[in-house]
């Protein structure tokens, strides 16, 4: 029976060893939401974008706009997708890397 001894590359053991120091730390969610805000406000500026600039393309809006809007309201609805985004945007990276390193642990293992 062959035996395969399977080694992990220099850039492999450089994640490993980066993500076993690190893991910890970027699985926190002040972390993640520190991190992930420029992709929140990614999405989150368009919309008020869009928002803002309603009134001179769709006067229907503009009329709701003065009669039901709310500045506050906008900006706190704005800070919530911003942060779910970021929080949701950083999760899913840190589930990825989490992922390759158990993969990477594994092929290491065998």
């Amino acid at each position: 029976m062959p035996v395969f001894i399977y080694m992990l590359n220099e850039k492999e053991q450089l994640f490993v060893d980066y993500w076993e120091a690190n893991r910890e730390k970027e699985g926190k969610i002040r972390y993640q939401i520190l991190r992930g805000l420029p992709v929140g406000m990614l999405f989150t500026i368009p919309i008020f974008i869009i928002l803002f600039t309603a009134r001179y393309w769709y006067k229907r809006a503009d009329m709701v706009a003065n009669t039901e809007f709310s500045l506050l309201l906008m900006i706190i609805i704005g800070l919530m997708i911003t942060v779910f985004v970021a929080i949701v945007h950083q999760r899913h990276k840190w589930d990825m890397k989490n992922q390759q390193y158990k993969e990477l642990k594994a092929k290491s293992k065998k």
